[in-house]
Protein backbone atom coordinates (compact mmCIF):
# COMPACT_ATOMS: atom_id res chain seq x y z
CA UNK A 1 0.00 0.00 0.00
CA UNK A 2 2.59 2.30 -1.12
CA UNK A 3 1.41 5.87 -1.76
CA UNK A 4 1.87 7.13 -5.11
CA UNK A 5 1.57 10.52 -4.74
CA UNK A 6 5.59 11.00 -3.75
CA UNK A 7 5.00 12.84 -0.57
CA UNK A 8 6.70 12.41 2.64
CA UNK A 9 5.14 10.88 6.27
CA UNK A 10 5.55 13.18 8.94
CA UNK A 11 6.70 10.72 12.24
CA UNK A 12 5.58 13.20 15.76
CA UNK A 13 6.30 12.09 18.79
CA UNK A 14 4.16 13.94 21.59
CA UNK A 15 5.86 13.43 25.11
CA UNK A 16 3.86 13.29 28.33
CA UNK A 17 0.32 12.58 28.10
CA UNK A 18 -1.87 14.33 25.42
CA UNK A 19 -5.38 15.17 25.96
CA UNK A 20 -7.83 13.12 24.11
CA UNK A 21 -10.22 15.66 23.06
CA UNK A 22 -7.66 18.00 21.50
CA UNK A 23 -5.91 15.54 19.62
CA UNK A 24 -9.31 14.29 18.27
CA UNK A 25 -9.27 18.49 16.98
CA UNK A 26 -5.77 17.99 15.85
CA UNK A 27 -6.20 15.57 13.78
CA UNK A 28 -9.36 16.27 12.44
CA UNK A 29 -7.63 19.51 11.24
CA UNK A 30 -4.57 17.59 9.37
CA UNK A 31 -6.88 15.37 7.96
CA UNK A 32 -8.37 18.41 5.82
CA UNK A 33 -5.44 19.81 5.39
CA UNK A 34 -4.13 16.36 3.66
CA UNK A 35 -7.52 16.42 1.81
CA UNK A 36 -6.67 19.79 0.20
CA UNK A 37 -3.03 19.09 -0.13
CA UNK A 38 -2.09 21.61 1.88
CA UNK A 39 0.13 19.29 4.51
CA UNK A 40 1.77 15.99 4.42
CA UNK A 41 0.13 12.83 5.70
CA UNK A 42 1.30 12.05 9.23
CA UNK A 43 1.83 9.23 11.85
CA UNK A 44 1.18 10.85 15.26
CA UNK A 45 2.56 8.72 18.37
CA UNK A 46 0.87 10.05 21.65
CA UNK A 47 -0.16 8.87 25.45
CA UNK A 48 -3.35 9.42 26.76
CA UNK A 49 -4.39 10.08 30.56
CA UNK A 50 -6.51 7.23 31.56
CA UNK A 51 -9.99 7.17 29.27
CA UNK A 52 -12.43 5.36 27.62
CA UNK A 53 -13.81 6.08 23.99
CA UNK A 54 -16.92 4.34 22.45
CA UNK A 55 -16.57 3.74 18.47
CA UNK A 56 -19.47 3.68 16.49
CA UNK A 57 -20.62 0.17 17.09
CA UNK A 58 -19.95 0.39 20.93
CA UNK A 59 -22.65 -1.19 22.80
CA UNK A 60 -23.97 0.29 26.59
CA UNK A 61 -23.98 -2.93 28.66
CA UNK A 62 -20.22 -3.07 27.38
CA UNK A 63 -19.27 0.11 29.56
CA UNK A 64 -18.90 -1.47 33.18
CA UNK A 65 -18.17 1.10 35.53
CA UNK A 66 -19.19 4.48 33.18
CA UNK A 67 -17.66 6.51 36.43
CA UNK A 68 -14.14 5.31 36.76
CA UNK A 69 -12.99 7.21 33.74
CA UNK A 70 -13.76 9.77 31.67
CA UNK A 71 -15.46 8.42 28.23
CA UNK A 72 -15.73 10.04 25.05
CA UNK A 73 -17.71 9.24 22.25
CA UNK A 74 -15.51 8.63 18.95
CA UNK A 75 -16.31 8.80 15.73
CA UNK A 76 -13.95 5.82 14.73
CA UNK A 77 -14.69 2.57 13.57
CA UNK A 78 -15.30 -0.67 16.90
CA UNK A 79 -16.62 -0.45 20.03
CA UNK A 80 -14.78 0.34 24.03
CA UNK A 81 -11.47 0.71 24.03
CA UNK A 82 -8.95 2.67 26.92
CA UNK A 83 -6.22 4.33 26.73
CA UNK A 84 -3.89 5.44 29.02
CA UNK A 85 -0.24 5.42 30.05
CA UNK A 86 1.93 2.96 28.77
CA UNK A 87 0.18 2.75 25.91
CA UNK A 88 1.29 3.62 22.71
CA UNK A 89 -1.37 4.93 20.81
CA UNK A 90 -0.44 5.77 17.04
CA UNK A 91 -2.79 8.08 15.14
CA UNK A 92 -2.34 7.21 11.36
CA UNK A 93 -3.41 10.34 9.24
CA UNK A 94 -2.74 8.81 5.60
CA UNK A 95 -4.11 9.72 2.22
CA UNK A 96 -6.02 5.98 0.68
CA UNK A 97 -6.29 8.10 -2.39
CA UNK A 98 -3.18 7.64 -3.41
CA UNK A 99 -3.33 3.90 -1.55
CA UNK A 100 -5.60 1.99 -3.49
CA UNK A 101 -8.79 3.30 -1.95
CA UNK A 102 -9.48 -0.29 0.21
CA UNK A 103 -10.06 0.14 3.63
CA UNK A 104 -10.07 -3.49 4.34
CA UNK A 105 -6.64 -3.89 2.62
CA UNK A 106 -5.30 -0.69 4.59
CA UNK A 107 -6.55 -1.85 8.15
CA UNK A 108 -4.87 -5.54 7.39
CA UNK A 109 -1.82 -3.26 6.56
CA UNK A 110 -2.10 -1.61 9.85
CA UNK A 111 -2.44 -5.34 11.23
CA UNK A 112 0.86 -5.92 9.50
CA UNK A 113 2.22 -2.68 11.18
CA UNK A 114 1.90 -3.90 14.90
CA UNK A 115 2.79 -7.51 14.32
CA UNK A 116 6.11 -6.63 12.95
CA UNK A 117 6.40 -4.21 15.72
CA UNK A 118 5.56 -6.90 17.96
CA UNK A 119 7.85 -9.19 16.62
CA UNK A 120 11.17 -6.81 17.31
CA UNK A 121 10.41 -8.10 20.86
CA UNK A 122 10.05 -11.69 19.81
CA UNK A 123 6.07 -11.61 20.25
CA UNK A 124 4.31 -14.00 18.00
CA UNK A 125 1.00 -11.42 17.21
CA UNK A 126 -1.90 -12.90 15.39
CA UNK A 127 -5.13 -11.98 13.80
CA UNK A 128 -8.36 -13.17 14.55
CA UNK A 129 -11.40 -13.69 12.10
CA UNK A 130 -14.05 -12.13 13.61
CA UNK A 131 -12.14 -10.01 15.64
CA UNK A 132 -10.40 -6.69 15.70
CA UNK A 133 -7.07 -5.85 16.51
CA UNK A 134 -3.96 -8.21 17.58
CA UNK A 135 -4.11 -11.24 19.90
CA UNK A 136 -1.99 -13.95 22.07
CA UNK A 137 -2.79 -17.38 21.88
CA UNK A 138 -3.49 -18.90 25.47
CA UNK A 139 -0.84 -20.66 27.22
CA UNK A 140 -0.70 -21.90 30.49
CA UNK A 141 -2.83 -19.96 33.30
CA UNK A 142 -3.29 -16.77 30.55
CA UNK A 143 -6.12 -16.99 28.30
CA UNK A 144 -6.20 -15.61 25.17
CA UNK A 145 -5.64 -11.95 24.98
CA UNK A 146 -5.49 -9.15 23.07
CA UNK A 147 -2.10 -6.74 23.20
CA UNK A 148 -3.07 -4.15 20.49
CA UNK A 149 -6.44 -2.56 19.26
CA UNK A 150 -7.31 -1.15 16.09
CA UNK A 151 -9.81 1.75 15.22
CA UNK A 152 -9.92 3.55 12.23
CA UNK A 153 -11.71 6.52 10.35
CA UNK A 154 -11.67 7.71 6.99
CA UNK A 155 -13.19 10.56 5.45
CA UNK A 156 -13.06 11.48 1.98
CA UNK A 157 -10.21 8.60 1.36
CA UNK A 158 -8.07 10.44 4.33
CA UNK A 159 -7.70 8.12 7.45
CA UNK A 160 -7.24 9.23 10.81
CA UNK A 161 -7.31 7.39 14.39
CA UNK A 162 -5.35 3.96 14.11
CA UNK A 163 -3.61 1.79 16.42
CA UNK A 164 -2.71 1.10 19.99
CA UNK A 165 -0.02 -1.03 21.43
CA UNK A 166 -0.19 -2.18 25.54
CA UNK A 167 3.62 -1.54 26.35
CA UNK A 168 3.29 -1.70 30.20
CA UNK A 169 -0.17 0.10 30.99
CA UNK A 170 -2.86 -0.63 34.35
CA UNK A 171 -4.40 -3.66 32.92
CA UNK A 172 -6.88 -3.20 35.97
CA UNK A 173 -8.14 -0.41 34.10
CA UNK A 174 -9.78 -2.50 31.55
CA UNK A 175 -11.81 -3.90 34.11
CA UNK A 176 -14.65 -0.98 33.36
CA UNK A 177 -15.07 -2.21 29.72
CA UNK A 178 -15.38 -5.23 27.69
CA UNK A 179 -13.08 -4.07 25.51
CA UNK A 180 -13.87 -3.82 22.18
CA UNK A 181 -16.75 -6.42 22.61
CA UNK A 182 -15.10 -9.34 23.03
CA UNK A 183 -16.24 -11.12 26.22
CA UNK A 184 -14.00 -14.04 27.95
CA UNK A 185 -11.29 -13.07 26.76
CA UNK A 186 -8.15 -11.15 28.44
CA UNK A 187 -5.83 -8.32 27.46
CA UNK A 188 -2.18 -8.27 28.08
CA UNK A 189 1.42 -6.23 27.20
CA UNK A 190 4.94 -6.36 26.96
CA UNK A 191 5.18 -5.52 30.54
CA UNK A 192 2.84 -8.34 31.47
CA UNK A 193 4.94 -11.17 29.38
CA UNK A 194 7.92 -9.89 31.18
CA UNK A 195 9.50 -7.82 28.44
CA UNK A 196 10.90 -4.68 29.93
CA UNK A 197 10.23 -2.34 26.79
CA UNK A 198 11.06 1.58 26.93
CA UNK A 199 8.67 3.92 24.76
CA UNK A 200 11.34 4.58 22.85
CA UNK A 201 12.72 1.33 22.08
CA UNK A 202 8.72 0.86 20.74
CA UNK A 203 8.71 3.77 19.06
CA UNK A 204 11.52 2.64 17.23
CA UNK A 205 10.28 -0.62 16.25
CA UNK A 206 7.39 0.94 15.02
CA UNK A 207 9.32 3.28 12.70
CA UNK A 208 10.94 0.14 11.60
CA UNK A 209 7.78 -1.79 10.98
CA UNK A 210 6.04 1.05 9.22
CA UNK A 211 8.96 1.29 6.73
CA UNK A 212 8.79 -2.33 6.17
CA UNK A 213 5.01 -2.56 5.75
CA UNK A 214 4.46 0.57 3.94
CA UNK A 215 7.13 1.82 2.21
CA UNK A 216 6.78 5.09 3.06
CA UNK A 217 10.17 7.71 3.65
CA UNK A 218 9.37 9.77 6.65
CA UNK A 219 10.92 12.74 8.06
CA UNK A 220 10.50 13.83 11.83
CA UNK A 221 8.39 16.76 12.47
CA UNK A 222 7.56 18.68 15.93
CA UNK A 223 3.74 20.20 15.12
Amino acid sequence: MTSRSGRTVGWRQSAGLTDYAAAVADMEKRVEAIRNRSADEQIWLVEHPPLYTAGTSARPEDLLEPERFPVFRSARGGQYTYHGPGQRVAYAMLDLGDRGRNVRCFVSFLESWIIETLAAFGVVGERREGRVGIWLPATGSRPESKIAAIGVRVRRWVSFHGIAINVAPDLSHYAGIVPCGARGFGVTSLADLGIEASMDAVDESLRAAYAKVFGDPTIDVNR
